[in-house]
């Protein structure tokens, strides 16, 4: 009998095809069958003709048998009915030789598949299915699936699982077991149809071979869970919210140390090892399998590691986690470096020499090295292939370039690192973001990514074209071509796109934190391209402020470039038309998301200083931060006098301790004011620093900086040296700082080249008694003398009194006009502290600001927007 019942199964598999006359439904044909089901059916295939086949094999009607309880279901039996399956109750297994009939084929429904009377059927090869199976084909109008195998339920049909790194047989025997019953499929061999990997451990080449096919590595427990589950008639296994909640975690059996990295950013990575599945343990431990290292730092192992143990770079962690599989090691081991890094430093030629002249020779050479560095960029921008031959309409540059030229150079180069920082943000993030296919499924949503990035793409597009309209302007150079019709040929371009970025941005990076927060594998993709040299180490929130900050920069240059513009030149009035274009999308942005306490940093600063230009006041500037320094050299004022810095984002205010405060300030409302105790020296966009120098530690010299200056349209250098006398903010966090907001305003991603390490002794830099009672009372009686000596000189005699009286004989002396009288009289008023009195250019010319005459330093102001 058990050989009839195998023979017939034969003949269903070989005619699944066909369809009953009588009008009920025959078992659908289905993909999953037994190997050697399969293989005997191919034999039978070729026996005879088809014909002949057809002809000598009646017709078998498919007959379901209720087992004992399954007889009760009424849910069961209207589920037969509505599919039109006949069926017949069977209480005992002493039955199955009176219904067992050559015209039917009996399918068994049995409730529990630990049931004894399942195991009866079971050994007679019956074909059993679960009561899940019959609800399911009723409720989708379909007819039985055919298995060879016992089928209770059909929540894993169509999944392929192989099974890797279980040593119990019988554990690996019960789960085959289950996927059986849940409709799975076993591969013994991985290949590219398996579609879930079962692993016992993290090893091995099927676990390889699947991290890189991107298939789902699964717990066992996946199929235990799936199985407590197989009564749910609508219930899938390989749904995401049930399947993911049992993937292997990326650092299964996997012990972690770190080395090399910040205790925040130690602690951060031993919280992401834990909730992905590792453990960690300090640096040096036996037990540990995998050391993490901070290649940017650690040169050198502190021990010599064991051969067991993966000495991996950073990197490996980040992908893993990005992945959401356990990266292979051997891409990403670390190695010693051979030789080691050779840091930058600005002179080790010896200034020892007692030749003053020499000294300063020398001093002078090393300024103007770093100026020609300064030039290079981390974002350089592509020779244009018209600037490799020579062009007819293009004009020779000469040796000394007009101040025009200059300032133009500047906007096109600051134009081409900007939208090299558009196209990384694009390629880098938005693009593998928004790739289909992703290992381990999307990061993100496609909602959260439009949030993020926005308009980027659309800015891109405008500025890359603004930076093709520019370069073919610097290569054909003429001084009357029109940089304005640039802006405004693009003007409504850049209404459309900019506002809904930047009335966005704050959204976008809160979208940016909370999915940081709460999605460990946009954090690691963020760790991973963040460390990339395109990004400057700079974080996806710092690149995508760029476009904040652009618009501002490009009208600041712009004003600079109207300044060095003739009044004959047409481009006079088409600059001033652009910059106009360009306050109008700007007023397009909401001014809502202003932050009104920024404001009120800078009117606080604008109280506080004495002369501070009323132009400090913008909507697109904010405080960063303020430094207290005490000056060491003879520029910006004398050595010894106590110096405020304040940093904003595009500009550097510099003021000194007032030596005398008189009064109080009474606003038009009556409210008192304290009175101002700094006194403003100079507004300097922070364009013109090329350098930021740390000053190494010596004895006599501590906690010293320095700022190498020089404004775009003058080829000489300034050195600033600073003492830095506050406390609460170290010296390295200060410098770093102002290095990201100069490259920020100067559009470079990477701040390696503006931060150099120099020696006191190679800049002449020295804090030696700055804080002793001598060098106090020396400090003092050279003030001392200064009063006296402008007290008896004439040119310090009170200007309005002096043009009272001279200008009434002047008028009538020597034929001389009153008008004459008036500009010889307003020429001598060319340096006066009043801010009213004088016109604001566009920058001030560094070299005769810091010229030292009678100790008067000039009063003029940058013209910033």
């Amino acid at each position: 009998m058990k050989r009839n019942q195998f023979r017939r199964i034969q003949t269903m598999a070989d005619n699944s095809v066909l369809t009953s006359t009588s009008g009920s439904s025959n078992l659908a044909d289905s993909s999953i069958f037994d190997s050697k089901v399969t293989e005997t059916c191919k034999e039978n295939l070729f026996i005879g003709p088809t014909s002949y086949v057809e002809e000598e094999m009646p017709q078998v009607e498919t007959r379901v048998i209720l087992v004992q309880e399954a007889g009760n279901q009424e849910e069961l039996i209207e589920a037969l009915k509505e599919i039109k399956m006949p069926f017949v109750k069977m209480e005992s297994v002493e039955e199955y030789e009176s219904l067992d009939s050559p015209e039917f084929e009996n399918v068994f429904i049995v409730m529990d598949f630990q049931d004894p009377v399942f195991n009866e059927l079971y050994k007679t090869d019956s074909r059993v299915i679960g009561p899940p199976v019959v609800l399911n084909c009723a409720q989708k109008g379909k007819p039985l699936p055919f298995s060879c195998r016992p089928l209770y339920c059909t929540s894993m049909m169509n999944l392929v699982l192989c099974f890797t790194g279980f040593r119990k047989k019988e554990e690996l025997v019960r789960l085959v077991t289950l996927v059986h019953h849940m409709g799975g499929v076993i591969r013994k061999d991985f290949n590219s149809k398996v579609t879930h990997l079962v692993a016992n451990c993290t090893q091995g080449e099927k676990f390889r071979i699947a991290v890189s096919l991107g298939t789902p590595i699964m717990k066992p427990e996946w199929i235990y869970k799936a199985w407590e589950r197989r009564n749910e008639q609508d219930f899938c296994a390989s749904v995401d919210d049930f399947r993911n909640v049992f993937k292997v975690p990326p650092f299964q059996d996997c012990i972690l140390s770190f080395l090399g990295f910040s205790d925040e950013e130690k602690t951060n990575m031993e919280e992401m090892t834990e909730m992905q599945g590792g453990s960690y343990l300090p640096v040096g431990d036996e037990r540990c399998t995998h050391l993490i290292v901070e290649e940017n730092i650690v040169k050198e192992l502190p021990f010599e590691p064991s051969k067991k143990l993966y000495v991996v770079k950073q990197e490996w962690f980040w992908g893993s986690i990005q992945m959401d599989a356990r990266a292979g090691e051997t891409m990403y081991l670390y190695e010693k470096a051979n030789t080691p890094e050779l840091k930058k430093s600005v002179s080790l030629l010896s200034l020892s020499t007692p030749n003053s002249n020499r000294k300063r020779r020398r001093l002078k050479e090393t300024l103007a090295q770093l100026s020609r560095e300064s030039d290079l960029s981390s974002f350089p921008p592509q020779t244009p292939k018209s600037c490799t031959k020579s062009s007819k309409n293009s004009t020779p540059v000469p040796s000394k370039q007009s101040a025009r030229w200059q300032v133009a150079k500047e906007l096109y180069q600051t134009e081409s690192n900007y939208v090299n920082i558009l196209a990384t943000i694009i390629q880098l993030f938005q693009v593998p973001l928004e790739e289909e296919g992703q290992r381990g499924g999307p990061i993100l949503a496609p909602e959260e990514i439009k949030t993020i990035f926005g308009s980027i793409p659309d800015i891109f597009d405008v500025h890359s074209k603004i930076k093709d309209d520019l370069e073919d302007l610097i290569v054909n150079w003429d001084e009357s071509k029109s940089i304005g019709d640039i802006f405004l040929k693009y003007s409504k371009d850049l209404v459309k796109t900019y506002p809904p970025f930047v009335n966005f941005f704050e959204m976008s990076k809160e979208t940016i934190i909370k999915c940081e927060k709460q999605k460990p594998r946009f954090h690691a993709f963020l760790k991973i391209n963040q460390a990339k040299p395109e990004c400057g180490r700079q974080s996806l929130v710092e690149l995508l402020i760029r476009p904040v900050q652009r618009l501002p920069s490009v009208a600041l240059l712009l004003n600079d470039l109207k300044k060095h513009t003739a009044e004959e030149n047409p481009d006079k009035s088409t600059l001033e038309n652009a910059i106009e274009s360009l306050r109008e999308v700007m007023t397009h942005i909401n001014e809502d998301k202003r932050k009104t306490e920024a404001q009120k940093q800078i009117f606080d600063v604008v109280y506080e200083v004495d002369g501070c230009p009323a132009n400090l006041l913008s909507s697109h500037r904010s405080l960063v931060q303020r430094v207290e320094t005490i000056s060491l050299g003879e520029h910006p004022c004398d050595r010894g006098e106590q110096v405020t810095l304040f940093l904003f984002n595009d500009c550097l205010e510099i003021a000194r301790k007032r030596h005398k405060v008189i009064g109080t300030f009474r606003s038009p409302h009556g409210h008192t004011r304290p009175p101002a105790s700094l006194k403003h020296i100079h507004l300097m966009p922070l364009s013109q620093i090329k350098k930021v120098l740390d000053i190494r530690e010596t004895e006599d010299c501590h906690n010293a900086f320095a700022l190498l200056v020089r404004p775009p349209t003058e080829q000489a250098n300034v050195l600033l040296s600073f003492q830095m006398t506050s406390e609460e903010l170290p010296k390295e966090n200060w410098l770093k700082m102002l290095c990201r907001h100069v490259a920020n305003t100067i559009c470079k991603a990477d701040t390696e080249n503006l931060f150099y390490t120099a020696d006191p002794e190679t800049l002449e830099v020295n804090t030696k008694d700055m804080d002793s009672t001598l060098s106090r009372a020396s400090r003092a009686i050279k003030k001392t003398s200064k009063k006296v000596t402008r007290a008896f000189s004439f040119s310090k005699t009170p200007r309005r009194a002096l043009r009272r009286t001279l200008m009434p004989s002047q008028s009538s002396v020597e034929g001389r006009s009153p008008h004459s009288s008036d500009k010889q009289a307003l020429s001598r008023l060319s340096s006066t502290s009043s801010l009213a009195g004088i016109p604001s250019p566009s920058l001030v010319s560094l070299p005769s600001f810091f010229e030292r005459r009678s100790y008067a330093l000039s009063r003029s102001t940058t013209h910033l927007i």
